[in-house]
């Protein structure tokens, strides 16, 4: 009869921190139920008979997908408009977001040299630095709302919608890049004589392009799938044509665009982990 041994006789059979985990996990069930109870949340609705039908229904709808000559040129005429949609979008943001950067950024401020920012400069920082929260507090789903009651149906109000909220995401984590990195360079440009452009292009930008690059292909994967959502609020794209398939409840058009924005989402995040592997 073989007898179970400690290899360690020092070791405990028990952990000794399991106490604590257990009190700790207690507590996140204590706050996470209030909040279950105000959102609502009953998945085992999900499992009730009439909605498992409904379900069924839905998914069986799917097949077979619709591959029709027509149709597959639809989908592919609308998924490039996709990309050229978050590409603009991105591409705009970054105008926002480089200027408002390098006026909020406080390792290029003069002033801010001597180890307290003059009024004014400080002034000036903190309302871009309110300007860049509007901008990204503010969904995109709403401005694209707002844009299509301004601009109409179409492309154009999903690459403004983008460009602002995404200026404002691209402007706050860039300052915070460039404002957590070396300053040395750039406060040592900024005492002989340097303006804020050239401590920019000489001092922070050759510590933190990698990072910065990395990120803004990040925020251009992300932008590829908001605007397939915005496309639901007439934004154009592979979203609003989605929406409309939904509507007429054809399964076959919904299933073979889901399939192609898998596959572009996928595509989107090769080539961005490409790159930052390239940066890295």
């Amino acid at each position: 009869m073989n007898t179970l041994v400690n290899p360690h006789p020092g070791t405990p059979h028990r952990d000794p921190a399991w106490l604590g985990r257990l009190f700790w996990m207690g507590a996140l069930l204590v706050v996470l139920w209030p909040l279950g109870v105000a959102t609502e949340f009953k998945p085992w609705v999900l499992l009730e008979p009439r909605n498992l039908k409904v379900t069924g229904t839905f998914l069986a709808s799917f097949w077979p997908l619709n591959t029709s000559g027509e149709f597959l040129w639809l989908v592919a005429r609308e998924t490039w408009r996709t990309v050229a949609m978050a590409t603009a979008g991105v591409t705009l943001a970054l105008v926002i977001a480089i200027p408002l950067t390098l006026l909020s950024t406080r390792v290029l401020s003069v002033s801010a040299l001597s180890g307290r920012m003059n009024r004014l400069p400080a002034l000036m920082r903190q309302l871009v630095r309110w300007t860049l929260i509007v901008l990204r507090s503010i969904p995109e789903l709403v401005w694209a709302l707002v844009f299509v009651r301004v601009v109409g149906l179409g492309p154009t109000a999903g690459v403004l919608a983008i460009a602002l909220t995404y200026g404002g995401m691209l402007g706050k984590v860039y300052g915070e890049i460039l404002e957590s990195g070396e300053a040395h360079p750039t406060q040592t440009l900024l005492r002989n004589g340097a303006g804020r452009l050239q401590a920019f292009f000489y001092g922070l930008l050759p510590n933190n392009a990698a990072e910065l690059t990395s990120y803004t292909v990040y925020r251009w994967e992300c932008a590829i799938r908001s605007s397939v959502v915005l496309g639901f609020v007439g934004a154009g794209g592979l979203g609003q044509q989605l929406d409309n398939s939904m509507k007429m409840f054809n399964g076959g058009e919904v299933a073979l665009m889901l399939l192609v924005f898998m596959g572009l989402v996928a595509l989107a995040d090769r080539a961005s982990s490409a790159l930052r592997r390239s940066l890295g």
